[in-house]
């Protein structure tokens, strides 16, 4: 299940992600709204989690935006408000649920697995990779003739990226800006270290010198 998280304070986002995708969820980060904003024009989301006061466009307001374009992705706000004003605004515009600052992780998953029930949202079916070899993108786990391997998030999202965009080279700078924030970019030996991982198990991944990485089809 992939998950869109805006939210302007860097240590609470990297501790919701980090919880997230210990939780088998594929999260994307924003820090602003304009950015959540253009990631939402582009890819699809099965939830949004919108902190409701960020810089430039806010929570409510690029909620609204959504809901006029008849896009209704289901939606949490994060808001530090109080006021059942406030809340009557949120829903009001077409949020699904609200969680208030300061919360605990456990009424976080809550709240997501209440949109889970009450939408019918599913993770996926194992995608098969090769002979005898599954891949649970949302576990972040490989099943190898009955065995099972875990993968770290960071290695499970380059896989699930290549295996999305096999019969194609990937450029280095194409997977960074997919996977990693802007701020976190890894280095080449990084990025070289977690191919080797993933090729070990799954010899499809391809290295093009100067280029960057692929998985070649069946």
């Amino acid at each position: 299940m992939k998950i869109l998280l805006l939210e302007d304070d860097p240590l609470l986002a990297r501790l919701i992600v980090e919880h997230l995708e210990e939780s088998g969820y594929d999260v994307k980060h924003f820090l602003d709204g304009e950015r959540a904003e253009e990631a939402i024009l582009s890819q699809k989301f099965d939830l949004l989690l919108l902190d409701v006061n960020v810089p430039g466009i806010g929570g409510f307001e690029l909620l609204e935006s959504m809901r006029k374009r008849k896009d209704f992705t289901p939606a949490v706000m994060i808001t530090a408000k109080n006021s059942s004003a406030d809340l009557k605004e949120g829903f009001d515009i077409g949020c699904d649920d609200y969680i208030k600052k300061p919360f605990e992780f456990e009424e976080l998953d809550a709240r997501i697995s209440h949109i889970v029930r009450l939408y019918g949202l599913q993770r996926a079916e194992p995608l098969p990779l090769c002979g005898g070899v599954e891949f649970d993108p949302g576990s972040h786990r490989l099943f190898i003739n009955g065995e099972v391997v875990s993968l770290t998030p960071k290695a499970s999202k380059i896989l699930q990226y290549l295996f999305r965009n096999r019969g194609r080279i990937v450029s280095r700078e194409e997977l960074i800006q997919n996977i990693w924030s802007y701020d976190e970019a890894p280095t080449d030996a990084t990025l070289r270290s977690y191919i080797k991982i993933l090729r070990k198990y799954v010899p499809q991944i391809v290295t093009e010198r100067g280029v960057g990485y692929g998985f070649e089809p069946l």
